[in-house]
C-alpha cells in the first residue's frame, strides 16, 4: 500500500469526536502529569510529610485515580461519553485547585479538624473521580469512532498524544515551581482541565455505537462488570503486569525524594520526569518498527524487562545526568509493549462494553501506584535513611519488576486463553 493510499486512510478513517477526544486528553495529562510530578516535593518539602507518608500519599493519588477507572469505564458507557467527559472535567478542575489550596488560610478550620494525613488523602483522592471517567471515553471513543483499518493507528495516536500531555505536564510544573511557588502548579492543573470542559461543549458529539448496539442498562452495565471480573485468566494477567506499574510509577514515587536528598537538592525534578514522554514521542514510530516482528504478548514482557533494568543505571551512578538516561531507557521499555498492550486489551472486548473492558485495562495502573507508594515509601526510607545506602532500594526496585517478567513469560507458556493467544500472535 502506497504511503498516499495510507494517508488518505488515516485522514477518512476518524471521525470528529476522535479528534476533539484525544486532543482533550492532551490537556488531562498535561494536568495531571504537572500534578503528579511536583506532588511528592510538594508533601515532603511544602507539607512536612516523612518519606514514607510521602511514598504511601503519593501512591493515593495515583493508585485511586487508575483502580477507579473500572466503574469509571462502566458508568460512561451508561452515561455517553460527552455527559461523562463533560462532568469529569469540572470535577478535575475543583480537585487540582484544592490540592493546591491545602495549606490555604480558608482551609484552615477543616484542615485543622482532622489528621493532616487523612485531610490530604482525601482531597488526593477527589481528582480519581474525574480521571476514572476521562480515560474510559477517551479510549472508547477511539474504538468507536475510528474503522477498523486504522484502529491500530488510532491507539497510536492516542498514545502519542498522551505522552504530548505528559511531556508538556513536568515542563511546565518545573516552569511554574521555579517562577510562581508549588501551588501554582496545581492551579495551572485546574485551568487545564476547565478549558477541556468548554472545549467537549462546543465541539464532542457522541460517537455512533454499532448497529443494533442497545445502550446499556444500569442491570446490564453490573452484569458485564461481573463477566470481566470473573474471568480468572484475564484477572491473573491484570494482576501479574501489575508488577510493571510498582517499578514504572517509582520514577513519581522514589525519584524526586532521592533526587533531593541524595544527589542535588536543587536540581529540577519535574524537568528530570519530561524525559519518558519526550523520549516516547520521538522513538514511538522507530521502536513500533523495529519490534513489528515480535508478538504483542512478548513485546510486553520484553518491555517489562527493559523498564525494570533501567533503575540499575540510577544504582551504580547516583547522578543527575543518570536520572536522565534511567528515565530514558524506562521510557524505551514502556514503548515496546505499551500500545500493543492496549490493541491488546480493546479486541478482547465485545461490542458496546469497550468502556468497561477498557477500565479494567487500567487496574494494574492503580493497584501498582497504590502499592508501588507503599512499597517505595518504606524501601527508601529503610535504605535512605536507617542502613544509609539509598542505592540498594534501586535494587529492590528492580528486582520486582524481574520477578514480573518472569512470571509473564510463564503465564505465557503456561495459562494464557486461547482467544488471548490469536489476539497477541
Amino acid at each position: 500500500m502506497g504511503f498516499g493510499t495510507r494517508l488518505g486512510e488515516i485522514r477518512d478513517g476518524f471521525e470528529r469526536p476522535f479528534w476533539v477526544a484525544n486532543v482533550s486528553e492532551i490537556f488531562e495529562r498535561l494536568s495531571y502529569y504537572g500534578a503528579f510530578s511536583s506532588l511528592a516535593v510538594y508533601l515532603q518539602e511544602k507539607l512536612n510529610f516523612s518519606t514514607e507518608q510521602t511514598g504511601t500519599l503519593t501512591g493515593i493519588f495515583g493508585g485511586m485515580v487508575w483502580f477507579l477507572a473500572i466503574f469509571g469505564g462502566a458508568i460512561a458507557d451508561r452515561l455517553g461519553f460527552r455527559r461523562a467527559l463533560s462532568l469529569a472535567y469540572l470535577i478535575l478542575t475543583g480537585a487540582y485547585f484544592l490540592i493546591g489550596s491545602v495549606g490555604a488560610a480558608w482551609l484552615g478550620p477543616l484542615r485543622n479538624a482532622l489528621p493532616l494525613g487523612l485531610f490530604v488523602g482525601c482531597v488526593l483522592i477527589l481528582p480519581a473521580l474525574g480521571v476514572a471517567l476521562v480515560k474510559p471515553c477517551v479510549v472508547g471513543t477511539t474504538a468507536r469512532a475510528s474503522k477498523e483499518n486504522v484502529r491500530s493507528i488510532g491507539y497510536s495516536i492516542y498514545y502519542t498524544m498522551v505522552n504530548i500531555g505528559g511531556a508538556a505536564g513536568p515542563y511546565v510544573a518545573g516552569w511554574a515551581h521555579r517562577k510562581l511557588g508549588l501551588e501554582t502548579v496545581f492551579r495551572i492543573s485546574a485551568l487545564s482541565v476547565f478549558a477541556m470542559f468548554f472545549l467537549v461543549l462546543v465541539f464532542f458529539r457522541e460517537p455512533r455505537r454499532a448497529a443494533g448496539d442497545p445502550l446499556p442498562t444500569i442491570s446490564g452495565t453490573l452484569r458485564n462488570f461481573l463477566v470481566v471480573a470473573s474471568n480468572p485468566k484475564f484477572m491473573l494477567f491484570l494482576l501479574i503486569f501489575t508488577g510493571y506499574w510498582i517499578v514504572f510509577w517509582q520514577q513519581y514515587i522514589s525519584l524526586p525524594g532521592y533526587v533531593h536528598t541524595h544527589i542535588d537538592a536543587n536540581a529540577s525534578v519535574e524537568w528530570i520526569l519530561v524525559t519518558d514522554s519526550v523520549s516516547v514521542i520521538a522513538l514511538t514510530l522507530l521502536v513500533n518498527y523495529l519490534t513489528r516482528g515480535i508478538a504483542a504478548f512478548h513485546a510486553i514482557i520484553i518491555g517489562t524487562l527493559i523498564t525494570s533494568l533501567s533503575w540499575l543505571i540510577l544504582a551504580f551512578h547516583p547522578t543527575v545526568v543518570a536520572c536522565y538516561v534511567s528515565i530514558f531507557v524506562l521510557a524505551i521499555g514502556e514503548i515496546v509493549h505499551q500500545p500493543r498492550y492496549y490493541e491488546y486489551i480493546s479486541r478482547l472486548a465485545p461490542a458496546g462494553q469497550q468502556g468497561t473492558y477498557m477500565g479494567f485495562a487500567f487496574l494494574p495502573l492503580g493497584i501498582g501506584s497504590l502499592v508501588g507508594g507503599w512499597f517505595g515509601g518504606r524501601v527508601m526510607h529503610h535504605f535512605g535513611e536507617v542502613t544509609g545506602h539509598p542505592e540498594r532500594a534501586w535494587w529492590m526496585i528492580t528486582g520486582v519488576g524481574v520477578v514480573t517478567a518472569v512470571l509473564l513469560l510463564i503465564y505465557d507458556r503456561v495459562v494464557r486463553p486461547s482467544q488471548q493467544k490469536e489476539v497477541t500472535t
